[in-house]
């Protein structure tokens, strides 16, 4: 009877051991194949339209990008940090340096994809020559932004920056303003929609953003001077997966042959180039 019930003891052992193997197989297989699914937080529709043809692209790999699409400027960069994506395309570095600083969070550009043609747009004027003394200019309100727009205008000889600001400055930086400019600080999201106000002279923005109000680079009045890859739109992730395979995988496809064909032809070149 002893000898029976060590038996049948073994036996369902065996049985809970071998349970446990299949159920460990199981997991496993599920991370391996977890792992060729790329989670990837966009904002606006070129960044969308580029990331679904990386899709395509990863496909032939083996590999799934989900696109998370998201209506911010700090959601995209949330998710990332918070695991909810594996990384997002949405930003240039500064912007995302800005994040970090700001929300104590890890993330690191991997990669640029394009540079985007940033500039100065009016309804009213032809040229900056013909704008009035003491008119509005409206520029975006966060730091990189402002930085940026003011340097747009210096590089321009509309006005002048305190020495070695940069693409630093502030409107508290603006040592000389001959034009008597008033600075008007708009939310990003909303710097279109001041296009159309009766007493801005002009504005700056992203051609993205411009779509909506049926404006492109070539109804600019200027563009950015552009001598680097300071603002290139970046892949961004996390630190601990900056050299996973994942971002290996998700930095090929956005390289690929067929991105770099969508950024050049005809329809997109006035908007973007590629850098990569």
């Amino acid at each position: 009877m002893k000898k029976f019930t060590v038996l049948l003891l073994a036996f369902f052992s065996v049985g809970i051991l071998s349970a446990c193997g299949n159920t460990d197989q199981t997991e496993k297989s599920k991370s391996a194949k977890e792992d060729k699914t790329i989670t990837v937080a966009v904002a606006l529709p070129t960044m969308t339209d580029i990331t679904k043809i990386a899709a395509k692209e990863a496909k032939k790999d083996g590999y799934t990008i989900k696109i998370a699409q998201v209506n911010d400027n700090v959601a995209y960069n949330d998710m990332v940090e918070n695991g909810e994506a594996d990384a997002n395309f949405a930003q240039h570095e500064p912007f995302m340096q800005q994040y970090n600083e700001a929300k104590d969070a890890h993330l690191v550009a991997i990669q640029p994809i394009y540079d985007v043609k940033i500039g100065f747009y009016s309804k009213d004027y032809a040229s900056a020559e013909e704008i009035p003394e003491g008119k509005k200019i409206a520029i975006a309100n966060d730091a990189v932004n402002e930085g940026r727009a003011l340097k747009i205008l210096a590089d321009q000889g509309l006005i002048k920056l305190k020495e070695g600001v940069g693409y630093n400055g502030t409107i508290k930086d603006v040592v000389e303003n001959p034009h008597g400019f008033e600075w008007l600080k708009v939310d990003l999201l909303n710097l279109s929609e001041a296009y159309s106000e009766p007493d801005v002279a002009m504005i700056y923005n992203y051609p993205a953003y411009l779509k909506k109000i049926d404006l492109t680079p070539k109804d600019a009045l200027f563009l950015e001077k552009r001598d680097s890859q300071h603002f290139a739109i970046q892949l961004v992730t996390r630190e601990e997966l900056a050299d996973s395979s994942k971002m290996k995988e998700l930095k090929k496809v956005m390289t690929s042959d067929a991105i770099r064909a969508y950024l050049e032809d005809d329809e997109h070149k006035d908007s973007s180039f590629a850098t990569f």
